[in-house]
């Protein structure tokens, strides 16, 4: 089980988290998007960078330590902005010409994915140009979050609130087949899922899976195989939507979003020692 290091301070509802160079930067929601840069040793907050364009509800975050970038999405947009040094500044722009709904980086060519709600997941240069889309098979609904490991694999989470099957599969090159899962039937025991969220790969290519309404996040093997539980529901009071893992210090950041009457009144980002 990872160990709480620390709890990052109190604010507006959290959207996404990811670090970089250093850095942890907390994607908030305050009727725009706002970026909380924070020192990854003090955990001291160093700056905070307005996301400009910032029009509506924001998904997703990752970082690319080769293009010394990070990514924001909202549903029609991804948004880059260039770190350097004590600086950002946003840099890009692009339309999904889709619904995103969640944000990797290839690690073999540093390209965007783009996890979209219909069932296509969309590789893009760092500067926006379409690669390719994979279509995902039939079974996978409702995906919510998609990532590649170093040796190409790509792995998708799936399954709305109330649907029947909450999965994490490894799909086919052609995006035709799901090769491996774990999940199935929704539930709260081992092998189960309500909502399987996001995703995260270490070193070894193991899959962090991250549960909302179970609170946990579960890790398996590269072939999906479980492995044990690495954060429990008594780590997460609330209800976590987006993880990043650094994998260097073996730390896992998880946003932990208070929802009351329909609304996120407020949010905030913990920090697990894996």
């Amino acid at each position: 089980m990872g160990e709480v290091v620390r709890t990052l301070p109190e604010g507006d509802r959290v959207c996404g988290v990811t670090s970089l160079e250093e850095k942890i930067f907390i994607l908030r929601w305050k009727g725009r998007a706002e970026i909380e840069v924070y020192d990854v040793i003090t955990f001291l907050l160093q700056r905070s960078l307005p996301v400009p364009n910032s029009a509506g509800e924001f998904f997703d975050m990752t970082s690319c330590e080769h293009h010394r970038c990070v990514y924001a999405c909202d549903p029609k947009y991804v948004h880059r902005l260039d770190v350097k040094g004590a600086a950002a500044s946003a840099s890009t722009r692009w339309a999904v010409n889709d619904i995103a709904r969640g944000l990797s980086v290839n690690p073999a060519s540093h390209n965007v994915l783009v996890t979209c709600n219909t069932k296509r997941v969309k590789e893009f240069t760092s500067r926006g140009y379409l690669l390719r889309e994979v279509s995902l098979p039939d079974d996978v609904a409702t995906p919510w979050h998609a990532v590649m490991t170093p040796s190409g694999q790509l792995i998708v989470c799936h399954g709305h609130l109330y649907a029947p099957v909450h999965r994490v599969c490894v799909i086919s090159a052609d995006g035709r087949q799901v090769v491996h899962s774990h999940g199935g039937e929704m539930g709260s025991e081992i092998g189960q899922y309500h909502v399987a969220r996001h995703l995260a790969i270490d070193s070894n290519e193991s899959v962090f899976v991250l549960d909302i309404v179970n609170r946990r996040v579960t890790l398996l093997s590269q072939t999906l195989e479980y492995l044990r539980q690495v954060v429990s529901p008594a780590q997460l009071k609330r209800w976590p939507y987006r993880m990043s893992l650094d994998v260097r210090r073996r730390r896992l950041y998880v946003t932990d979003n208070e929802f009351e009457d329909g609304n996120y009144t407020s949010g905030r980002v913990i920090v697990i020692s894996v």
